[in-house]
């Protein structure tokens, strides 16, 4: 058991204790310790961190010129695009605890094809699956893995749909720690899980969906000394803010009109909003963008949230997607979610299956790949400039949160045309064949190859000239 390997050093770890302080989103009240599912002892409200060092305020020329000198820096910290913002990030006691992949430092992209479709001057993607297990939860699980590392535990753990058991099984490897996964049974792409099998990670898929797996780890670690790695942990939130602070940077602090993030356990939305009310309050930005969440359609339980509840309480769903990173009925991080959408004036939209494998075809016409809960963002685009809340002469950036080899059996089904088979959107299946490009079985002679050219040839002057 766990707690056999942890007494081995003298004493059950506790949680970390630094200059930084837990608050409660519901209530407020603050406390010095988080208890192990990271609530709130008084009202049961998910807890942030607060810095009260921020009070004395910093000089937003100097701090912007800091974090440019790091980037030609060869210190293991400045390397990292996460602690090279670590003046605004909760400090580890000692250099010695962290655990670093050099996560962030992720490309900007603009998608000319896309923003000339939709008729919109500029249009960027901030690809996050470019991180180094291949999505954004790289750069929340520095600092999440950093703090359990400092307090001593042995075990790491997490509740997943496939991206935050590779990132967690990464850093406990890197840091020394032992990880426990608990998917999903026969709901995780097998590549995701690939990776937390290759980082040594204790997996047990559980004959439940996400929301079951995050209830029993909940359970699990107010009975064992083992840390929550999942995006209730707020230091994962802390380290997923630097997203927006090096996407500011790149747009040399100009915001756009808009960011556009996907919407799963809604902890990225929550993080990237705090980072965004941070930077206004310490003038580093001169005004809010608005911030906006996507789901799909058959996993929309802050749009539902949001449309029956009036934010005011969650309405779960039976969660079902063939986006699986958003495969998410009960968000733990709705409330966060809701205070960011209304703090940036932002939108919740939802999108049809067909509109996600359309709009990641479109993404990836750009030369730029992304596992299908990132293609909700340019989906819901489309539909927020059609209601008019996004205008025609407003800057946008999507953040593609996973890489295009995530989800491949989605990207595969898309190119046969089996990916909507049995769905009420097969009648709309012929609108997605321009974008699919099948492998073509031949003769291994000149002439078949010869001929294959020239019928794609042929074939592209047709859509071509439609």
């Amino acid at each position: 058991m766990p707690s056999a390997a942890a007494s081995e050093k003298g004493s059950e770890p506790s949680s970390p204790k630094a200059r930084f302080r837990f608050r409660c989103i519901g209530c407020g009240s603050v406390t010095e310790l988080a208890a192990q599912d990271f609530r709130c002892a008084q009202c049961g409200n998910l807890v942030e961190i607060a810095d009260p060092a921020w009070k004395s305020g910093f000089d937003p020329a100097a701090l912007k010129s800091v974090w440019r000198d790091r980037r030609a820096s060869d210190k293991q910290l400045d390397r990292s695009g996460v602690w090279r913002f670590r003046e605004l990030l909760p400090a580890p006691e000692s250099e010695q605890h962290l655990v670093t992949l050099r996560e962030g430092n992720t490309p900007l992209y603009e998608l000319p094809l896309a923003s000339s479709s939709l008729g919109i001057p500029r249009l960027f993607a901030k690809h996050q699956g470019l991180n180094p297990t291949g999505s954004f939860k790289d750069t929340g699980m520095t600092v999440a893995a950093t703090f359990a590392r400092q307090a001593g535990f042995r075990w790491v753990a997490c509740a997943s749909t496939g991206n935050t058991s590779a990132s967690m099984a990464a850093y406990a490897a890197r840091g020394g720690m032992r990880s426990l996964v608990l998917v999903p049974d026969g709901k995780i792409s097998w590549s995701k899980l690939s990776q937390a099998l290759d980082y040594g990670a204790l997996t047990l898929q559980l004959r439940t969906d996400f929301d079951g797996c995050l209830q029993l780890l909940q359970e699990l670690v107010r009975r064992a000394p083992i840390y929550q790695l999942n995006s209730i942990n707020p230091f994962r939130l802390e380290g997923q803010k630097t997203l927006a602070f090096e996407l500011m940077e790149q747009l040399d602090w100009h915001p756009p009109g808009h960011i556009i993030v996907p919407g799963g356990n809604l902890g990225n939305s929550s993080a990237i909003g705090k980072a965004l009310l941070e930077m206004r309050d310490l003038s580093l930005i001169p005004r809010l963008p608005k911030l906006s969440v996507i789901q799909a359609e058959g996993a929309n339980a802050l749009v539902r949230t949001l449309r029956e509840a009036g934010g005011k309480h969650l309405v779960s769903v039976q969660a079902e997607t063939r986006a699986t990173a958003i495969r998410i009925g009960n968000p733990a991080s709705w409330e966060k979610a809701v205070h960011v959408l209304q703090a940036t004036g932002g939108a919740c939209e939802q999108v049809s299956e067909f509109e996600i494998a359309q709009a990641k075809a479109e993404i990836g016409a750009e030369g730029i790949g992304c596992e299908p809960a990132s293609a909700v963002t340019l989906a819901g685009l489309k539909k927020l400039l059609q209601q008019g809340f996004v205008k025609r002469e407003e800057s946008v950036v999507l953040i593609l949160t996973g890489n295009l080899l995530k989800d491949p059996d989605f990207t595969m089904d898309f190119h046969r045309g089996s990916l909507l088979e049995g769905s009420n959107t097969n009648a709309k299946n012929f609108e997605l064949k321009p974008f699919r490009h099948p492998p073509v079985v031949l003769d291994a002679t000149l002439d078949a190859v010869i001929k294959a050219l020239e019928q794609a040839e042929k074939s592209h002057r047709t859509r071509s000239d439609a």
